[in-house]
């Protein structure tokens, strides 16, 4: 990386000047150096939502809103989805390059082996209630896992570092699968070892002790899509938790918790469930028009859910596979009488010949259509988010790794531009009005 460009700062006030290094990445937007800003300045930057800050110097994922571009590692994402698997994108995002054959046979055979949970980790889930959200009960287990095992805990330690991620991103489904038994009274489902990663979450999800569980081919490869397309989207808001969670040194069972807290918001995690909501109010086809009319009104505040998205302006390039995946899912099933389901295909074709939302680049985004595979395969909507931070531990556990391994870290504190009270002077109770 060079630091030959500079960017100088007037103040118009004073005249004074300061010059600031540029940081050139090996592609996207160069970033100026501010380390030295308050030093210098006495001053900081102003960016609520850090929108405009880079936070961290990362080697792991590429995002190109405006072109509408996702790289893991270099690897187009579109292009990962269709000739690699999940198990093989877990890799290249912990260590850098795709997997040879043996590589990703030892890779894969390591996470399995790592699938099931200590038993005593299983009561946790009777202090629950039924109805508890299996977000909360996924954050709560998770964290737990630190009282558990202890010989994962040093983050100093380059061996129990790489315990931790094994154990993370292989008992992860198990934990979510088992979060969804409980909710229903079902038995828990122990994992299958012999199964696809997808293959086994699906059977833990969907099987029972009294009968085999054949995992449908189709389906299995639309999990694991799903997974790989949510595997990591770089400093988003959960993984900057993950990240400024374990600035702090914590342990990684303590920063993936974290993380899991922040996914949960409907803002970001939540957003595929918040299509269906959206679908199920509009209720009808024929009152597509209509709601429509009221998302383009701005004296209105309806919400377009599931187009769009913070970062692409263009074509979310996960949503061109996840449509694909969508179509293969329902034509599989055969399912030709659900009406959320017509519905949201109805939507679909509208919205995509609507000027208004060409113009506006409001595509169908990941989450659109990854509501629509969820719903058609059973899949419960208190576990859409769920599913979500099960693709994502392995992204979680990439950049808490490269964090906890850059010299240059340090632990996160960010500032503030104060707007309360000067120091003033105490009053005592007898003299306040």
């Amino acid at each position: 990386m060079t630091n030959q460009k500079t960017v100088t700062l007037t103040d118009d006030t004073t005249g004074k000047t300061w010059k600031f290094k540029v940081m050139e990445g090996t592609t996207g937007p160069d970033v100026i150096d501010v380390r030295t800003l308050y030093g210098q300045t006495g001053m900081f930057t102003y960016d609520p939502g850090f929108t405009s800050t880079g936070s961290c110097e990362s080697k792991i994922t590429y995002i190109d809103g405006d072109a509408g571009v996702l790289l893991h590692r270099g690897y187009n994402i579109a292009e990962l989805a269709e000739k690699s698997d999940f198990m093989e994108v877990a890799y290249l995002l912990l260590n850098g390059e795709l997997p040879s054959p043996a590589e990703k046979a030892s890779f894969t055979s390591g996470i399995m082996r790592h699938t099931m949970v200590h038993e005593q980790l299983t009561r946790f889930y009777q202090g629950f209630r039924r109805d508890a959200h299996p977000m909360a009960v996924c954050c709560g287990v998770v964290g737990a896992m630190a009282a558990f095992y202890h010989d994962s805990l040093d983050i100093n330690d380059p061996h129990q570092r790489m315990i931790a991620q094994y154990r993370l991103i292989a008992k992860m489904p198990t934990i979510a699968a088992m979060a969804y038994k409980y909710s229903i009274g079902q038995p828990f489902m122990y994992p299958q070892n012999n199964l696809s990663y997808a293959g086994n979450f699906l059977r833990m999800m969907f099987g029972v002790p009294a009968e085999d569980y054949v995992v449908n081919p189709v389906i299995e490869r639309a999990m694991d899509r799903i997974l790989m397309l949510h595997a990591d989207h770089e400093q988003n808001a959960s993984t900057s938790t993950v990240r400024l969670a374990g600035s702090s040194g914590a342990n990684p069972f303590a920063c993936i918790a974290a993380g899991i807290a922040s996914l949960w918001g409907p803002s970001h995690g939540g957003a595929n469930e918040a299509v269906l909501n959206m679908l199920r109010e509009i209720g009808n086809k024929s009152n597509i028009p209509a709601f429509l009319s009221r998302v383009k009104d701005k004296a209105d505040h309806t919400r377009l859910m599931g187009f769009g998205h913070r970062v692409y302006k263009n074509f979310d390039p996960r949503a061109t596979v996840m449509r694909q995946t969508c179509h293969e899912v329902l034509a599989s099933l055969g399912i030709k009488n659900d009406p959320l389901l017509d519905l949201a295909m109805e939507m679909e074709q509208i919205a995509l010949k609507d000027e208004y939302f060409v113009s506006k680049k409001l595509y169908p985004n990941v989450d659109f259509y990854s509501g629509i595979i969820f719903r058609a395969i059973g899949m419960p909507e208190s576990m859409f988010t769920v599913l979500f931070a099960v693709a994502r531990t392995v992204g979680w556990i990439s950049q808490w790794r490269e964090m906890v391994e850059d010299p240059q870290s340090k632990i996160g504190r960010p500032r503030q531009l104060y707007s309360g009270q000067t120091e003033r002077a105490f009053v005592p109770m007898h003299a306040r009005g």
